[in-house]
């Protein structure tokens, strides 16, 4: 699929785009407002361009880089793949998590946002070591059972796991190099290994604390009535 600008001005899409966007959330088309000019290629001939988009989501503006693959004398055909200028940011209720591991994972979700995939690599073992500091070889036990069962559930290839698996869980080597799609990978499974820990942990026992609190709630009243009618029988 490709892109192009043609000589009378227009502006041809293969297909609707749609991306995540960074200001609503939403997966939305993003709808062309400001195209490259066809003369302007022409006569310098950049090897990319920019576009402007609108989010139909939240009518936001979206910036996008697009490689010129070919120029002729009635259009130019651009790279259907766009590179966004602005990406989505990742998103976590880092509200649950201790302090230290906060910092760390949400510096470590601001390096994936900005494409920084080994920065982001290095700032998940860390935040994988303040996890388990000072809680005894069975955190990090725990840690690693989250991690089986996101590649179970997920089925990860056993090439991409293992090389998670040292990104994460070798303590005696350098963090290795990852590439874009052992990033992305990489990023749903630490953000869902964390949502458990954390997350899940901390909202099951507060609605198990509150569900006891009503039932003792009941069982006082309940004692209440039945004594008061004992006294007077």
């Amino acid at each position: 699929m490709a892109t192009y600008v043609k000589k009378d001005g227009s502006f041809e899409q293969a297909e609707p785009l749609s991306r995540d966007c960074p200001h609503c959330g939403a997966n939305a088309q993003l709808i062309p407002l400001a195209t490259p000019s066809f003369e302007a290629i022409q006569s310098a001939r950049p090897r990319q361009v920019g576009i402007a988009f609108r989010c139909a989501a939240c009518n936001e503006p979206r910036f996008g880089r697009a490689t010129v693959r070919s120029i002729d004398t009635v259009r130019i055909e651009l790279s259907s793949n766009i590179t966004e200028i602005e990406r989505p940011v990742q998103r976590f209720p880092y509200s649950y998590l201790p302090g230290a591991v906060e910092t760390l994972f949400r510096e470590a979700l601001q390096c994936h946002s900005a494409g920084c995939v080994n920065a982001f690599a290095s700032m998940c073992r860390r935040t994988l070591q303040a996890a388990v500091t000072g809680l005894g070889s069975n955190a990090r036990l725990k840690w690693f059972e989250l991690f089986k069962d996101v590649v179970k559930i997920a089925e990860i290839d056993e090439d991409t796991a293992q090389a998670l698996e040292t990104v994460l869980f070798t303590t005696d080597a350098p963090v290795p190099e990852i590439d874009a799609n052992q990033a992305a990978i990489l990023v749903e499974a630490i953000k869902d290994m964390a949502y458990q820990h954390y997350v899940r942990t901390a909202k099951l026992r507060a609605a198990m604390k509150m569900r006891r609190f009503f039932a003792d709630e009941d069982d006082g009243k309940i004692a209440s009535l039945d004594r008061h009618r004992a006294e007077n029988a």
